[in-house]
């Protein structure tokens, strides 16, 4: 993997045994990652990349409106969210079990006292992880159904880059632990999107023409899940 310049983007070149060239704006910052395929020369990669500056530029302005998360604190009075809605944290230090209670807006967090930021962090996570995990529970066995196709496995897990991923060899699903904030309809759009790679790997007409049957206003979904707040984590590529 190197850095290279072309023409005012910097790119992440990323060489693999792949057939087509991909280019891939991530967030938060829009930085720019190409894959391309082995045999593929200096020269027709950049004119690649040039051919898509608009469209690269277009993604990084999106990636710039939308609004950040302060860093967190783990503090009483600071904002953290739970299925698109803004929560106040009302930390509570007591004696007792580690435990989060959700009411009137607010997300009371119950610790023990002197409890590090790390595993303040832990729990909440856990939280966020229990109530994901219940939510997928309950969408995944109809939506098999109805796309016509069956997870081997499915998980949750922080990622970096993605809302989802799914191996399509094994039937695995893994789905991002930061769903848990976003709307109920953004995690279903992804749960979808995951299964429907079990019929079609790329992101091509026929995986479109999938999701149009499916789910028909996915495209509403994905943009409402792309204006939401991005995490404070500095993404790592």
């Amino acid at each position: 993997m190197s850095l290279i310049q072309i023409g005012p983007i910097e790119v992440q070149l990323n060489r693999k045994a792949i057939k087509n060239l991909h280019i891939s704006v991530l967030p938060p910052d829009g930085r720019v990652r190409v894959s391309a395929p082995k045999t593929m020369s200096d020269n027709a990669i950049r004119m690649a990349v040039i051919s898509r500056i608009p469209w690269i530029r277009k993604q990084q302005s999106d990636f710039a409106k939308q609004p950040r998360q302060s860093d967190r604190e783990m503090v009483s009075g600071e904002c953290h969210y739970l299925w698109g809605k803004r929560y106040r944290l009302d930390l509570i230090e007591r004696k007792g079990r580690h435990e989060i209670k959700v009411g009137r807006g607010r997300l009371h967090l119950h610790v023990s006292e002197g409890t590090t930021f790390e595993r303040k962090v832990l729990q909440l996570d856990s939280f966020y992880r229990g109530l994901l995990k219940e939510r997928i529970s309950e969408l995944l066995p109809s939506w098999e159904t109805k796309v016509g196709v069956s997870a081997a496995d499915w998980g949750v897990k922080k990622m970096k880059t993605k809302w989802g991923s799914c191996n399509t060899n094994a039937k695995r699903i893994w789905l991002n632990l930061e769903l848990a904030k976003k709307p109920p309809e953004c995690l279903e759009y992804i749960l979808v999107h995951e299964l429907v790679h079990l019929h079609e790997r790329k992101h091509n007409a026929r995986f479109k023409h999938y999701m149009d049957t499916f789910l028909p206003d996915w495209r509403e979904r994905r943009d409402l899940l792309n204006k939401m707040p991005l995490a404070n984590t500095r993404w790592v590529y």
